[in-house]
C-alpha cells in the first residue's frame, strides 16, 4: 500500500529511501466500508484522503436537504472537504464510500511537518493542487457552457473507469441533472 504511494509522488517528485520512510511516517492506513463516511456535515476534519482502493463521494447539502455531488474519488486521487481541513473548520461537506475503500490518511500537522522537511514534498502537494483547481475550472465553465449529452460525453472520455463505477444516479447528481434526463441521452 505504501508503494502505492510512493509511485503516485514519483509521478511528479523523486524520492530516496529516507525521505519516503519520512513520509511514510506520517500517514495512517485504514479501511472503511460501502457507505462509510470518512467526513459528515458539521464535524471536524482531521485528515486528508490518499485513495488506495475504493471509490468516494464528496457531496454539499442544501438547506433544502438535495445533495450535490462536488466530485468523486477513486485510487491515487486525493479527496477531503479542503476547506474545513485547511483552515480547521467544521466541515460543509460530507465524504462517503460508494465502494469498501481503503485510503491513507493525513493529518494536518503531519502535511505542514512534510512541507517544512521536504520543500520538494510541498512541490508536489502544489502540483496536485493546480491540477485540482484547473479541474474545477473546467467543470464549472462546463455547466455554465455546455449541455448535458456534451458534459456527460467530457466525463466519459475523462473518466472511463469511474463511469463503469457510479450508479447513473449519481453520475446524474453530479452532472445536475436527473437520473430520467440522463437515461434518455443517446448511448
Amino acid at each position: 500500500m505504501l508503494n502505492q504511494l510512493r509511485t503516485h509522488i514519483e509521478k511528479i517528485i523523486s524520492l530516496d529511501d529516507d525521505e519516503f520512510e519520512f513520509i511514510s511516517s506520517c500517514f495512517t492506513y485504514k479501511k472503511y466500508k460501502k457507505h462509510q463516511f470518512l467526513v459528515q456535515e458539521g464535524e471536524v476534519v482531521p485528515y486528508n484522503y490518499f485513495v488506495l482502493k475504493g471509490l468516494l463521494k464528496l457531496v454539499y447539502t442544501d438547506e433544502t436537504g438535495k445533495e450535490h455531488i462536488i466530485g468523486f474519488a477513486m485510487e491515487d486521487w486525493w479527496e477531503t472537504d479542503f476547506p474545513a481541513y485547511y483552515q480547521q473548520t467544521l466541515a460543509t461537506m460530507s465524504l462517503e464510500c460508494l465502494e469498501d475503500t481503503e485510503v491513507l490518511c493525513l493529518r494536518l500537522e503531519d502535511y505542514k511537518k512534510l512541507c517544512a522537511r521536504l520543500p520538494k514534498l510541498e512541490h508536489f502537494f502544489l502540483e496536485k493542487a493546480y491540477m485540482g483547481f484547473i479541474t474545477a475550472q473546467q467543470r464549472t465553465i462546463s455547466m455554465m457552457t455546455t449541455g448535458i449529452k456534451d458534459r456527460y460525453d467530457q466525463l466519459l472520455k475523462k473518466y472511463p473507469s469511474l463511469v463503469q463505477r457510479v450508479p447513473k444516479s449519481l453520475l446524474a447528481a453530479y452532472l445536475g441533472v436527473s437520473r430520467e434526463t440522463l437515461s434518455r441521452l443517446p448511448q
